[in-house]
């Protein structure tokens, strides 16, 4: 008699078909994530050079040089995350009407494709001393002396909207197109204009789906590490927190403490989304009826 299968062993046991086919996908999640996250925990907890178990965290926030991170960190991120929603609403709203809507999106695809360290690269070359931007402005007379727009945060800034722009984008224009124009015409042929229509209709239907935009966008520039070295002034008003845990763990070989930083970082995210998402309760919560499909 052959011995049964683990299929079998593990049926006999009450694990049924779905829970069977759930299990690789927990164990992916487990692998990839919870344990990573557990030995980064861990790790943070054991500082380098002995003492107590919150050693790190008490000498990250006593250093007003380290902490200063997440202020600049915050200075950078929420801001572009800013501008890149508004941004992104307006022309959503333009785009969902165009016949050639795949093209553009496509177009608009190409910054996320092309990688943060090449858009770094690229807006050297262009907004450079001895870039096109200067040498133009200078050809014009405009300008007498380079505009200094890299190695500072302007140069971090230009780069994070141009990446971030196009993922803020596709989002927004995915929950536009999502509500059905019907709803639109119908407030039309009540007399609402063009503003009301926004503000009683779009934007409490849009709130949720902002809202998610606005916390992935805002977790993608609070990431910033390339543009912050390439273009920033990583000394200085751009030292991003991901640098100061880049530091600890590979400069100064303290890869506890670059653990530590690394949590804080991510504690730092986990405020804003959940404030981000507390008030996105304060707007329309009824029934997603007003979607098509």
């Amino acid at each position: 008699m052959s011995a049964p299968s683990l299929r079998s062993r593990l049926a006999a046991r009450g694990f049924d078909g779905t829970t069977l086919l759930l299990l690789p996908g927990l164990i992916f999640i487990l692998a990839l994530f919870i344990y990573p996250f557990a030995f980064g925990v861990i790790d943070s907890l054991r500082p380098k050079d002995g003492g107590a178990w919150y050693a790190n965290y008490a000498k990250f926030f006593g250093d007003p040089y380290q902490y200063g991170t997440i202020a600049a960190t915050l200075w950078l991120a929420l801001p572009v995350t800013i501008v890149n929603l508004a941004l992104a609403v307006p022309i959503a709203f333009r785009v969902r009407l165009m016949r050639r809507q795949r093209l553009l999106t496509t177009i608009l695809v190409l910054p996320i494709t092309l990688g943060t360290v090449f858009v770094a690269d690229g807006l050297l070359t262009f907004l450079g001393p001895r870039g096109w931007f200067n040498h133009v402005l200078m050809l014009l007379g405009i300008l007498h002396e380079p505009l200094k727009l890299t190695n500072n945060y302007w140069g971090v800034f230009a780069s994070l909207l141009i990446t971030g722009f196009p993922f803020a984008f596709l989002l927004t224009l995915s929950y536009v197109s999502g509500i059905d124009p019907a709803i639109e015409q119908a407030a039309a042929t009540l007399g609402a204009g063009a503003r009301q229509r926004f503000q009683r209709i779009f934007l409490p239907l849009l709130v949720p789906g902002l809202a998610v935009t606005f916390c992935l966008s805002f977790v993608q520039a609070y990431a910033v590490f390339p543009s912050a070295v390439l273009l920033g002034a990583p000394a200085g008003p751009t030292r991003v927190i991901s640098i100061a845990a880049y530091q600890a763990a590979f400069e100064q070989y303290d890869h506890s403490m670059g653990s530590a930083i690394a949590l804080v970082m991510g504690g730092v995210e986990l405020v804003v989304v959940v404030l981000v998402l507390a008030l996105r309760s304060l707007f329309y919560r009824g029934p997603a009826g007003g979607t098509k499909g």
